[in-house]
């Protein structure tokens, strides 16, 4: 049972998919973050301008990564739950599984 989902073209369209959002969105995680790093890093004068009070640009940015990521996150959750479940739910059916 075990050879015959793993050769079977279902099997490997989904595992083509998680692969492929997985991998474009740690690819847009790391972009995200590095960019952070190396926005402080090399252009520490534009995150210390001051926008409101002691309130720099560093910090809505440094929020706006924090919550990217959870978006990155939210996304990747919808997309298992409303693509991958069904698609392992389509192959179950297909091959006689639980």
């Amino acid at each position: 049972m075990r050879e015959e989902i793993l050769k079977s073209s279902h099997f490997k369209e989904l595992v083509k998919s998680k692969n492929t959002i997985s991998l474009i969105l740690t690819l847009l995680e790391l972009i995200l973050y590095f960019g952070f790093i190396l926005l402080i890093a090399y252009n520490k004068d534009f995150l210390g301008q001051k926008i409101y009070g002691p309130v720099t640009v560093g910090i809505p940015v440094g929020i706006g990564v924090i919550i990217l990521s959870w978006v990155l996150t939210g996304i990747y959750v919808l997309w298992s739950n409303r693509v991958y479940d069904e698609k392992v739910l389509k192959i179950r059916e297909k091959l006689g599984g639980e």
